[in-house]
């Protein structure tokens, strides 16, 4: 990977029409980035990437990120690009955010997935932990909404440090927020206010595994 320093004489370059006839300084670049002086100036320091602001710029800009940070030409990443991985998908299972149910799956789908989006999920190693399921009800909206279809890593069941996870309860299976409290109890909570936050004892809750992603995020 490009060190920073390299990545801010390139966009010194990509600017310079910009600034012309003068010189393009390490200020501008920050500026561009939506960086201040000193923060700018510790990363470069440190050779930390301020990666989303990168990103922004790339965009903004029509440039390959890819380039900017490993020098690569988008012509070297269409086969890349090109590859597709698939994905179990229960498609009658729906994990309501809502009122509860616990439908039993009996055929086993696959919903195909490009590269680009693999290591959103975990990268290929954990593409076997991976399966997808439907959103049935309205609780955690905005977050996610009726008949998305949702990414679970059943690998990922541990809720000391909270999330969103699948879990399933004497009323059914859920898509909810998780939060362990000090006294030992789980809190289901919901995005959408209208709904209460359960307390339930760990018992009464199997945990399925933690969402990590929507389809709509694939594109």
């Amino acid at each position: 990977m490009n060190s920073f320093a390299n990545i801010v004489e390139e966009i010194k370059n990509i600017i310079s029409a910009d600034y012309s006839p003068r010189k393009v300084f390490d200020k501008d670049v920050a500026e561009v980035l939506g960086i201040s002086q000193m923060n700018f100036a510790t990363m470069k320091k440190r050779d930390k990437i301020p990666f989303n602001e990168l990103l922004d710029f790339c965009a903004k800009k029509a440039i390959s990120i890819n380039w900017m940070l490993y020098g690569q030409s988008p012509e070297s990443l269409v086969e890349a690009t090109n590859k597709f991985y698939m994905i179990k998908y229960f498609g009658d299972v729906n994990a309501s955010a809502g009122g509860g149910t616990d439908e039993q799956y009996e055929e086993i789908e696959e919903i195909e997935i490009p590269e680009h989006f693999v290591f959103m999920l975990g990268g290929e190693r954990e593409l076997k932990n991976i399966e997808a399921i439907n959103v049935s009800g309205d609780s955690m909206e905005p977050t996610f909404s009726y008949n998305d279809i949702v990414f679970i890593n059943r690998s990922k069941t541990d809720i000391n440090r909270g999330g969103i996870f699948t879990i399933r309860t004497q009323s059914g299976l859920f898509i909810k927020r998780i939060q362990k409290r000090v006294d030992g109890k789980i809190d289901v909570l919901s995005d959408n206010s209208v709904y209460p936050t359960l307390t339930l004892d760990p018992q009464e809750i199997e945990v399925i595994g933690r969402v990590i992603s929507r389809f709509g995020d694939v594109a």
